[in-house]
């Protein structure tokens, strides 16, 4: 998503710039809240990168707007504070209305009494009293300290008893003094971004501390990611995360996944593509028309049929308009060329570097490019078509020198052996003829754009070249 911390969230309309059209999921959040006024946990799942944190920040303050008492923790930024119940706590002060709360200080005070550690202080007077004395008298010592520490623990377990109940007996007038009869919205964001200690530390304290009536505790969380934390803390794979989590998450809820044209169209126009592609400048020096259509029609195919995040389609876009910038109007340049190859530099890795390091046959190229498009019948053939030649035109001219590169568009004085790949090529492809004909136009391109080889594209796209060509 554009970055949260970018959005201008209206105060009056909070949704009115949201492009993903949410507001009817806020509504039903809000619904399932006032349902289940008396306390309990909703978690927000939805993969990194869905949005989360822009959707529940719009959310909190529709709900401020219904005169709901809201709270936003973002559990990742405060991290450093280790214990959770101390930063949980300094979130609720906020809601204080007088400078001396009394429910709120008596909850205050109990919770440094079930939280403090006495070990430190026992630790001093064990050493204090018997280090330097004799063995015998350490052994006895040792027999009496331990005696000392396990009805100190007795105490304490029945001291901390009481003082929760008292902290939670407190907490729940302090709620009930603030909220006005609506429920407290404590928004926990980020969670499973944090310290995977911290996380399962929040997790537990909410369920032990905090679950009073009139609180409702929402986790904007990656249950996936969350998962793997809780295996870390807990030093093995074998335990069953969604079952751990099944004891503090009362009930889940998944943002649907926006239409991928609606988004593409969002980012389209949000990155300035239209105001690039449609400059007079531009249009005068190179056909931007058709190679602009097939921009966002390629951008819908790639985004509908893979599995990647709305984070990534924007860091996609986001760079595709970076390398953009950076050719000079009357280079020469194709749109969605470069979004192909940045689509699968952030979705592939692996296969980006054969390219880059010609480590990829020119035949395999093209199998690799069927797999990514997937294209269907209904889809826009000519656009795809146009695409695959651009492809093959360019890495044939990154692979072979100079003055081989024709040799992949005319017939005529050619190997055996180069016929055979022009005819592998052009069998494989959904559209022969237009596939040929479109190989057949690159290569008689005037300047720039026969000799270009695909290097030159990849250097944009690595930012390790910024001269324009």
């Amino acid at each position: 998503m554009i970055r949260h911390n970018e959005i201008d969230i209206d105060p009056a309309d909070p949704f009115r710039k949201c492009q993903l059209d949410r507001k009817k999921y806020a509504d039903v959040l809000t619904s399932i809240v006032s349902t289940y006024s008396s306390g309990f946990v909703l978690a927000i799942n939805n993969k990194w990168g869905a949005g989360k944190t822009t959707f529940v920040k719009m959310w909190e303050q529709d709900l401020k707007n219904k005169k709901y008492q809201t709270v936003y923790f973002n559990a990742w930024e405060n991290d450093f504070e280790n214990n959770p119940l101390t930063a949980l706590m300094g979130e609720l002060k906020t809601l204080t209305k007088k400078d001396v709360d009394p429910n709120f200080e008596k909850a205050l005070k109990n919770a440094a009494l079930f939280t403090k550690n006495i070990a430190p202080a026992l630790i001093k007077i064990l050493a204090k009293k018997y280090i330097g004395e004799g063995i015998e008298d350490i052994a006895e010592g040792v027999t009496k300290g331990v005696t000392d520490i396990f009805e100190n623990d007795v105490n304490e377990y029945t001291s901390k008893k009481k003082s929760i109940k008292i902290f939670k007996e407190s907490l729940s007038k302090f709620i009930a003094d603030t909220n006005e009869g609506q429920p407290l919205i404590f928004i926990v964001d980020e969670l499973d971004r944090c310290r995977p200690d911290y996380a399962v530390a929040i997790l537990e304290q909410i369920k032990h501390f905090f679950s009073v009536p009139n609180i409702v505790f929402v986790l904007s969380i990656d249950k996936e990611q969350l998962g793997n934390a809780i295996r870390g803390v807990y030093g093995s794979e074998l335990i069953d995360a969604e079952e751990y989590l099944r004891r503090f998450i009362d009930m889940e809820y998944s943002i649907p996944e926006p239409e991928v044209e609606k988004y593409c169209g969002y980012l389209y126009n949000y990155f300035g593509f239209k105001d690039f592609f449609e400059s007079i400048s531009r249009l005068n020096s190179w056909d931007l028309r058709k190679d602009s259509s097939d921009f966002i029609t390629i951008a819908n195919i790639l985004f509908k049929k893979s599995n990647i995040s709305l984070r990534q389609q924007e860091k996609i876009f986001a760079h595709a308009r970076l390398v953009l910038r950076s050719f000079s109007e009357n280079s020469y340049v194709i749109p969605s060329l470069f979004l192909l190859l940045i689509y699968i530099k952030v979705k592939d890795i692996n296969l980006y570097n054969k390219i880059r390091l010609k480590k990829i046959l020119i035949q395999d190229l093209q199998v690799e490019y069927f797999n990514i498009i997937k294209s269907d019948n209904n889809e826009d053939d000519n656009g795809i078509v146009r695409l695959e030649a651009y492809l093959m035109h360019y890495y044939n001219n990154y692979q072979v020198p100079t003055y081989e590169r024709t040799k992949l568009y005319y017939y005529d004085n050619v190997s055996e052996e180069r016929k055979l790949l022009i005819s592998s090529l052009t069998d494989k492809t959904k559209d022969h003829e237009d596939f040929l004909q479109i190989l057949m136009e690159m290569s008689s391109v005037r300047g720039n754009g026969r000799e270009l080889d695909i290097s030159h594209l990849l250097k944009k796209i690595d930012l390790t070249e910024a001269v324009n060509f």
